[in-house]
């Protein structure tokens, strides 16, 4: 018996020893990626970079360009109210996604130099990133953001905006220059397929938006700017916009936002509205659209689909979901589900682009940098590129907004470009170029004081001002990073809808 145990234990040994023999190899997966390639990281930032659903709630809602009577989570510029569950989306997209993913690509290729026109496109977007970050809400973490992983800090300190700007200007203008076509190119990118011709004109176009963004607090900078980025090259055609192309798998948030839960709840604005109809504008047949008679949600069906500009009327600013009745009476309405909307099916659907740079808004500011004598060439002809720019680029979001090319000549040949509006003519272009990219719509706003909008009158606002001037912080960093946050506030001003970013000088 006691020969029978020993064999038994014997026996036993061997099969743990020999199971344990190679263990660690048997548990791995040998089909698993070891590591991401950092382009497939990049893709993942300019995914992330469009836009979230609720700048529908503030930034296009405070240019007057959307509203919704509703409040609830629709409060914000409708109201003019703070409503810091809306006002933390491009906080939230920006750091946990863009910058996040950025800086991983650019702590990756640091010390790959055939992997060097990833690196200098990964700061490109990195750039544009913070742009949309401080223009949104002023200081906030630049040089300490996205070292939580690197570097371990996870309670980043927040910068002022000049020095903010000042970096973007010098990395956009390093990195630009850095681009080689003779380098290795970097073909997986969703952007432009690694084209390094069309990234240098993206970086070079958001470099002339920087320098522009300056107009009001740094005349000499932003000149100096402009001209680098003019003489490095800029945008040429639509080939070159930067934006997001979105399918069935990675959709449009405010096209998504626009085709479920709030599809009744978003409406044109008439100041925007009304200027595209007293202009002829043939945009508005490409964006618009009115299910006439419709008395609830239910009822805009595509059997009472109307896209006759004529028909079209724009909700109006400053009721809320009581008082926009009577609006809609007065109108002739049935009721206010029968104002205008962005046409979801178009230029509204879920798998509409997300632009970001594009060769209209460049078109726009470069005539008028031409304007203020700080580049050569003809201000009349880029300010015209603008707009057939514009215009060519509706069909990008959809074949049925395509704008015909004999109305477009018509519009251009009966609103001239006159040099003493000069650069009301070519702001307000801009707003409407920039239509679906709220961001840059406030941003611009805000820089040039056009288009002269009259202030939201609803008797309710949270404001003290007549605009809302910037977003507010998100309660997250206030409770987690309080100091920080309260560093930036004794600098910068309140936290509140009021306090004016450091380029938006009075």
């Amino acid at each position: 018996m006691k020969n029978y145990i020993k064999l038994l234990f014997l026996t036993l040994s061997l099969v743990i020893v020999s199971c344990d023999d190679g263990f660690d190899e048997l548990n791995i997966n040998k089909n698993a990626a070891t590591a991401i390639n950092p382009a497939f990281i990049l893709n993942n930032a300019v995914i992330s970079a469009s836009y979230s659903n609720v700048t529908i709630i503030y930034e296009i809602g405070i240019v007057q360009q959307m509203v919704s009577p509703n409040s609830g989570v629709l409060t914000g510029a409708n109201f003019n109210q703070d409503n810091r569950d809306a006002t933390n989306q491009n906080w939230v997209r920006g750091y946990r996604n863009v910058i996040r993913n950025t800086t991983d690509v650019i702590r990756q290729t640091s010390e790959q130099p055939n992997r060097s026109n990833l690196l200098n496109m990964a700061k490109i977007l990195q750039s544009f990133a913070f742009m949309v970050l401080t223009d949104s809400y002023g200081e906030v973490p630049y040089f300490d953001a996205g070292k939580g992983y690197s570097d371990q800090i996870t309670l980043p300190k927040y910068d002022a905006q000049q020095a903010i700007y000042a970096d973007i200007i010098k990395t956009l203008t390093e990195a630009t220059a850095a681009l080689d076509a003779s380098k290795p190119i970097e073909t997986a990118d969703i952007m432009y397929g690694g084209d390094v011709a069309k990234w240098k004109k993206f970086g070079y176009s958001l470099l002339l938006r920087a320098g522009m963004r300056l107009t009001k607090v740094d005349p000499t900078l932003a000149q100096a700017t402009v001209q680098k980025a003019v003489a490095g090259g800029l945008m040429t055609s639509n080939a070159d916009n930067a934006y997001t192309r979105h399918d069935a798998n990675y959709t449009n948030a405010i096209g998504q936002w626009m085709n479920s839960t709030e599809a009744a709840n978003s409406y044109i604005g008439a100041p925007f509205l009304d200027h595209l109809k007293r202009t002829k504008d043939p945009r508005l047949k490409a964006i618009a659209v009115r299910y006439v008679g419709a008395k609830s949600g239910p009822e805009q069906t595509a059997a009472r689909a109307n896209r006759d500009t004529a028909v079209q009327i724009g909700m109006p600013f400053g009721y809320d979901n009581n008082g926009i009745a009577a609006q809609a009476a007065a109108r002739g309405l049935a009721s206010f589900y029968d104002f205008s909307q962005v046409d979801r099916t178009r230029f509204g659907k879920n798998t509409a682009p997300m632009f970001f740079v594009t060769y209209s808004q460049t078109s726009l500011l470069l005539a008028e940098a031409i304007q203020r004598g700080w580049a050569s060439g003809s201000a009349a002809d880029s300010y015209k590129n603008g707009i057939k720019a514009h215009m060519d680029q509706c069909a990008i979001h959809d074949a049925n907004s395509a704008v015909p090319t004999e109305e477009a000549d018509a519009y251009i040949a009966a609103n001239p470009y006159d040099p003493a509006k000069g650069l009301e003519q070519i702001n307000t272009q801009y707003w409407i170029s920039s239509f679906m990219n709220g961001p840059e719509a406030f941003a611009n706003f805000r820089r040039s004081g056009y288009p002269a909008l009259m202030p939201n009158p609803f008797p309710g606002k949270g404001i003290k001002g007549d605009f809302i001037r910037r977003l507010t912080y998100p309660n997250s960093e206030i409770s987690v990073n309080s100091t920080n946050v309260q560093e930036a506030i004794s600098r910068q001003g309140a936290d509140d809808l009021d306090t004016r970013v450091w380029w938006d000088k009075q």
